[in-house]
C-alpha cells in the first residue's frame, strides 16, 4: 500500500503543497531530494500517525510543532557514528591530514567543514585526528571546525559534546581516554577543544558555501540528491576548497562523473582532490548554481550579487573559461538559447550553444589571442514557434588584475525588433523612391501630354 502511495505522489498536488509547506514554515527545501526516497519517508510518519493524506498532516503539523524534529529525522536519516569506516578515517589521519599540516605554516589556520553533520560524530572524530596530528595547543590556535546541518535538533544535540559509552565504543580506546570525560554513562568532549567545532545550520541546496576549506567531510548526504542537484551541490563544494583540497564522501557516492572537479586519491574510501583553477574561475562556476548567505558570511553575499545581477541581465549571456570549459550561463541564456544546469562544468564543445545559432569556438580562440573584443552583427536563429530571430554575438576576453587570461564573455543581444524597424524602414524608404519615381514619371507624361496639345 504504501509502494502505491509512493508511486502516486510523483504528481500529486497535495505533497507539493506539504513541501512548500515546510519551505515557507522553516526554510527547508527538499525538491532537490530525489523524489521516490523522499515520498517514502513522509509516507512514513503518516503511517505511524496513522493519517491517510498529506493535507491531513498539514493540520497536524500546524497543531503539533513538535512534530517536525520527528519528520526531519525521519526525512535526513540522521545516522552517523564516530570513525565509521574506520579504514578510511585511518587513510585520512595517516595520509590526508600529514599532507594539510605540510602544505601550511606553523602559524596558518586550518579549516575543516563538515556538511551534514547530524549529531556531530564525524565532526568530533576528524577534531581528535587534528589535535593527535598537531598537539592540543596547536589545535586550539589554529584549527576551526564548521559542522552544519539543516536539523536544528541534530546541531543543538551536537553543540553539547555528549555521548552515551555506547555511541563511544567506536573510538580507539587510546582516543576515548584522551579526549572524552567520563560522567556514569555518558562521556563529554572537552569544552577547549569543543570550542573549536562551530555548529550552524545550513542548506547545502541554498546557502552559500563556507570558504578556504582544507578537508570537506560530507558523506552519504549527495546520494539523497537528484543528479542536477548534485552537480549544484559539487560545484558549492568545490568552491569552498582551498586548492589541493580534499573532499571526503560516503560509500555509496562515486563522482565519477565529475572528474572536472574532482579527482580521486582514494577511490575505495571514497576520498577526493579538488581539480585546481584559478579562483575567479571557481566563482564564476558556482554563480550559476544559485546560493544564500551562511551565518552573514560576506563572500555569500557578493556571489549572490553577482548571481542576481548576471542573471537579471535582459541580454542571454554565457561565460567560458580559458580551457574552453562553459562556467556559466544566466537564466536568459537558459531560456532562450537551451543551456541546461548540466552543461555547466562541460567543454564548450560538447554544448549545442558552441555552433547553434553561429560557430562561437574559432570566434572565443581569436578575441582570446587577440585580447580584443568580436562582433558578428545580425545572426538569424530560428525560434520554437517558428519564427526568426535576429542577434548581435559579441565575444570579450576576461582577465584578472595580472593579465592572465580567464575566459571570454559571450553576449547575445537581441536584435528583432530593431532590425524588423530596419526592414521596415528600408521597405518603406524604397516604396517612397518608387512612389517618387512614379510621380516623376507622371510628371514627365502629363509635360509631354501639355505639349502636344500646344
Amino acid at each position: 500500500m504504501t509502494d502505491q502511495i509512493t508511486d502516486a505522489v510523483q504528481n500529486n498536488s497535495e505533497f507539493d503543497a506539504l513541501l512548500q509547506f515546510l519551505y515557507e514554515t522553516h526554510g527547508s527545501d527538499f525538491t532537490g531530494y530525489k523524489r521516490s526516497s523522499l515520498a517514502r519517508r513522509v509516507q512514513k510518519r503518516l503511517d505511524q500517525l496513522r493519517l491517510n493524506a498529506y493535507d491531513e498532516y498539514v493540520d497536524y503539523l500546524q497543531v503539533h510543532p513538535d512534530e517536525y524534529a520527528a519528520l526531519f529525522d525521519t526525512i535526513l536519516i540522521n545516522v552517523t557514528n564516530f570513525f565509521r569506516d574506520p579504514q578510511a578515517w585511518e587513510r585520512i589521519r595517516n595520509d590526508v591530514l600529514p599532507q594539510i599540516v605540510a602544505m601550511r605554516n606553523r602559524d596558518d589556520a586550518i579549516r575543516v567543514w563538515s556538511a551534514g553533520c547530524a549529531s556531530g560524530e564525524e565532526a568530533y572524530s576528524i577534531a581528535m585526528l587534528l589535535a593527535e596530528q598537531i598537539g592540543a595547543e596547536d589545535f586550539r590556535q589554529r584549527v576551526k571546525i564548521y559542522a552544519t546541518d539543516v536539523d536544528e535538533e541534530a546541531l543543538n544535540r551536537a553543540r553539547q559534546g555528549v555521548y552515551s559509552l555506547k555511541d563511544l565504543q567506536a573510538v580507539p580506546d587510546e582516543l576515548r581516554a584522551k579526549y572524552f570525560e567520563i560522567h556514569g554513562q555518558r562521556g563529554v568532549f572537552p569544552q577547549d577543544l569543543r570550542r573549536c567545532v562551530i555548529f550552524g545550520r545550513h542548506d547545502l541546496l541554498q546557502d552559500a558555501p563556507i570558504s578556504r576549506i582544507d578537508i570537506l567531510i560530507c558523506r552519504n548526504t549527495l546520494m539523497y540528491f537528484t543528479a542536477e542537484t548534485q552537480a549544484r551541490v559539487l560545484a558549492r563544494l568545490h568552491y569552498a576548497l582551498n586548492d589541493g583540497g580534499f573532499l571526503f564522501v560516503g560509500r555509496a557516492e562515486m563522482l565519477l562523473t565529475h572528474a572536472n572537479l574532482f579527482v580521486p586519491l582514494d577511490m575505495k574510501q571514497r576520498i577526493f582532490t579538488k581539480v585546481n583553477s584559478p579562483s575567479f574561475r571557481s566563482r564564476l562556476r558556482l554563480f550559476a548554481q544559485g546560493n544564500n548567505d551562511l551565518i552573514g558570511n560576506h563572500v555569500g553575499r557578493q556571489v549572490r550579487l553577482r548571481e542576481a545581477a548576471f542573471d537579471s541581465d535582459s541580454n542571454a549571456m554565457i561565460v567560458v573559461d580559458a580551457d574552453g570549459v562553459l562556467v556559466m550561463a544566466n537564466e536568459m541564456a537558459r531560456q532562450t538559447l537551451g543551456v541546461s544546469l548540466r552543461d555547466i562544468g562541460r567543454r564548450l564543445q560538447d554544448v549545442e550553444v558552441s555552433y547553434r545559432p553561429v560557430e562561437l569556438r574559432s570566434v572565443i580562440e581569436q578575441s582570446l589571442h587577440d585580447r580584443r573584443v568580436l562582433q558578428i552583427a545580425g545572426v538569424e536563429r530560428a525560434t520554437q514557434n517558428g519564427g526568426t530571430q535576429f542577434l548581435d554575438v559579441t565575444v570579450a576576453p576576461l582577465a584578472d588584475p595580472d593579465g592572465e587570461q580567464l575566459g571570454a564573455l559571450v553576449t547575445f543581444k537581441d536584435v528583432s525588433a530593431s532590425n524588423r524597424l530596419q526592414t521596415e524602414l528600408t521597405r518603406s524608404r524604397q516604396e517612397l523612391e518608387t512612389a517618387y519615381e512614379e510621380l516623376q514619371s507622371t510628371n514627365e507624361e502629363l509635360e509631354t501630354t501639355n505639349e502636344e496639345l500646344l
